[in-house]
């Protein structure tokens, strides 16, 4: 299922919303070989009185070291659950983390720490979550506290993990927003979130999730508030600051065009599972999941002209439901008798592209 007539080449710099082709860069191998988090069968529900929410439903991942890899899917999915999960941020009850693993390979060539075994409130996990593990949520107004200063937040983060003094931890936030780039950094530490813009707060956000130097990064939705212009620079600063902190890149995105521009490998989901995996390569030029297709054919690309969008047909099921078969039976345009008897299951067709679909 050869796609690479709807992609153009030109990078995406100025709206990072359009599909690009993509370039593999020279950390997959090193990715694939030494991970660095495994994410093991898991299963993320919320039991509310009207049902059970099933976010999560078996979902298996491999974030390789020094390497991005890209979650997209429609709202709803899983891709935030799955990353709150990583986090231990899911807030019981009424969710909770039903089964799986989440192992986090913290020095190379060690056993491994079972994230889900953990306390959430306990220490070990309070050092990995933002010393280790660092997240950028979608709406930094949302994750910045609105009565104290940018300067003042950063460093309360950089004093909780490290052994430092309050004009060290000063210091440090200086050099992490001069590190992003922020005009004017002595005075945007005394100034509080309202009074910057959007952009700026994002790359505050970033300062605060980089200070204490962590191994993962994960970014959910890292640049949907901001204009297209913003977008770009804000994606190639955290490619900048990837490289230079030799940090993992979780990149959690229903933008196809920051995929394209950012990502090594790529997971796409559908109803709290894994449809497909591979190399952005192989997502965007071979997608085998008719899920993955559509997607690509309903977003809009230079040089096609609008009236060939394809839109996916039908509604995500309810995340209450409980389906036989596999769940984008109902949507999917080749869908056959034993697609809605049983589920198929995530293997692998090519070197290192893995899909659920019953068409293999």
């Amino acid at each position: 299922m050869d796609q690479s007539n709807i992609l153009v080449s030109e990078p995406v710099k100025q709206e990072t919303n359009r599909v690009t082709a993509p370039q593999v860069t020279s950390t997959n191998a090193n990715g694939a070989s030494s991970p660095i988090l495994e994410i093991r069968n898991l299963h993320t529900s919320f039991f509310l009185e009207t049902g059970t929410v099933r976010a999560v439903r078996g979902v298996d991942l491999t974030l390789g070291r020094q390497s991005v890899l890209g979650i997209v899917g429609e709202s709803g999915c899983g891709k935030s659950i799955t990353a709150m999960s990583v986090m231990q941020l899911i807030k019981s009850p009424p969710g909770r983390i039903v089964q799986g693993d989440i192992l986090f390979y913290r020095k190379e060539g060690k056993p491994p720490v079972n994230i889900v075994d953990l306390d959430p409130s306990g220490s070990q996990m309070r050092e990995i979550r933002g010393g280790e593990i660092a997240v950028i949520f979608q709406e930094p107004m949302t994750s910045l506290n609105p009565l104290f200063s940018v300067g003042s937040q950063i460093m309360e983060v950089i004093k909780l993990h490290q052994n430092v003094s309050n004009s060290q931890a000063e210091q440090r936030a200086l050099e992490m927003l001069e590190k992003v780039q922020i005009s004017e950094p002595k005075r945007r530490l005394k100034q509080y979130p309202h009074q910057l813009s959007g952009g700026m707060r994002q790359r505050v956000m970033i300062a605060m999730a980089l200070s204490c130097n962590p191994a993962i990064l994960i970014a959910d939705e890292p640049t949907t508030a901001l204009d297209v212009t913003v977008q770009a620079q804000i994606l190639e600063l955290m490619r900048e600051l990837q490289n230079d902190f030799k940090s993992s890149i979780m990149l959690i995105t229903h933008n196809l065009g920051v995929v394209s521009q950012m990502a090594d490998y790529v997971a796409v989901m559908y109803l709290g599972q894994v449809v497909e995996y591979g190399t952005v390569r192989d997502i965007f030029h071979r997608p085998l999941h008719p899920y993955t297709d559509g997607l690509l054919k309903s977003v809009p690309v230079l040089g096609r002209k609008a009236s060939t969008l394809v839109p996916i047909k039908g509604m995500v099921p309810s995340p209450t439901a409980e389906i036989p078969g596999c769940a984008f039976a109902d949507r999917c345009p080749h869908v056959k008798p034993i697609c809605r008897q049983q589920p198929p299951e995530l293997r692998e067709h090519a070197p290192g592209h893995k899909a659920a679909c019953w068409l293999y």
